[in-house]
């Protein structure tokens, strides 16, 4: 709960800030400068090879294909929508689809640095009801020259769809809740980082998280953080041209063979039993922005 309290704080903190961001943008505007949209709206479509949510596949390494669209005013708030294809241990309920509704707050605190606060909804279409749940986050970003620096959080309350159903891979092969109704939590602590490489179309880009949750599977054999506690991590870069971008990472996780053992035949490609869906794995991405 000290994670819901510090992240409505942070919000509280952002309204006088942005007002005074504002007031001093409206201030500084040279006089018949051309004013900005009152609203913008942006968006962009993805193919990629393997679609890694915190480094663990849910598309069953396989092909995703992925689009959202983000609609901003220029008070900071936002709403946005963000869709993916899943696969194996993805699919939540039975869905083959995940749907994100977000909304959230943009503070500008300084000319390089940025608060965002918000909600995500994680709802899986054609899945049960008790699978979909609510994150909400806060990041922080800022920005030095070339380089830029983005540290977040996103706490999930207790929930059902978080809850340890299942102690194991074995009680949900033979569907038997070991807890039926449990509900549970989930952290997500994290930081980004990316250096524009002077002269080229390359961005560097690199990522590091943190999960902490339950250890077991949800209701529908599914966990956000399978083994209760893991990191995450990526390194790659970014090829831009015009509104396209290509990036190439390496993804892995610290989760074991022997630490997801106890949760197959969910947690496997094909949930066959066999493979880590969250080992190290190199993802190709191409991304169409507008």
């Amino acid at each position: 709960m000290k994670n819901i309290y510090w992240i409505s704080a942070l919000a509280m903190l952002a309204l006088p800030m942005t007002a005074q961001a504002q007031s001093t943008a409206e201030d500084t505007q040279p006089a018949g400068a051309p004013s900005a949209p009152a609203i913008t709206v942006s968006g962009a479509a993805t193919i990629a090879s393997d679609y890694r949510f915190r480094g663990v596949s849910q598309s069953d390494q396989q092909m995703a294909v992925q689009a959202g669209i983000t609609v901003a005013h220029e008070s900071g708030f936002y709403v946005g929508t963000w869709a993916s294809n899943l696969a194996g241990w993805g699919t939540f309920g039975g869905a083959n689809m995940e749907l994100d509704l977000i909304g959230g707050y943009k503070a500008k605190l300084s000319d390089h640095a940025t608060l965002d606060v918000g909600i995500t909804w994680y709802v899986y279409p054609g899945g049960a009801d008790k699978t979909d749940f609510a994150e909400p986050y806060a990041k922080l970003s800022g920005t030095a020259g070339p380089a830029s620096l983005t540290a977040g959080v996103a706490y999930a309350p207790r929930q059902e769809a978080l809850g340890k159903w299942y102690n194991g891979g074995a009680s949900a092969a033979a569907g038997t809740y070991d807890n039926p109704g449990a509900k549970d939590d989930n952290l997500y602590l994290w930081g980004d980082g990316a250096l524009a490489i002077a002269g080229t179309p390359l961005t560097a880009k690199a990522h590091i998280g943190h999960s902490s949750g339950q250890n077991g599977l949800g209701p529908n054999a599914t966990a956000v953080s399978p083994t209760g506690e893991y990191w995450d991590w990526s390194l790659g870069a970014d090829a831009t041209w015009k509104n396209l971008t290509l990036n190439v990472s390496y993804i892995g996780t610290d989760i074991s063979n022997r630490e997801a053992a106890y949760l197959r035949p969910s947690f496997s490609k094909g949930q066959d039993g066999t493979g880590n869906i969250a080992g190290g794995t190199a993802v190709v991405s191409l991304t169409a922005a507008f």
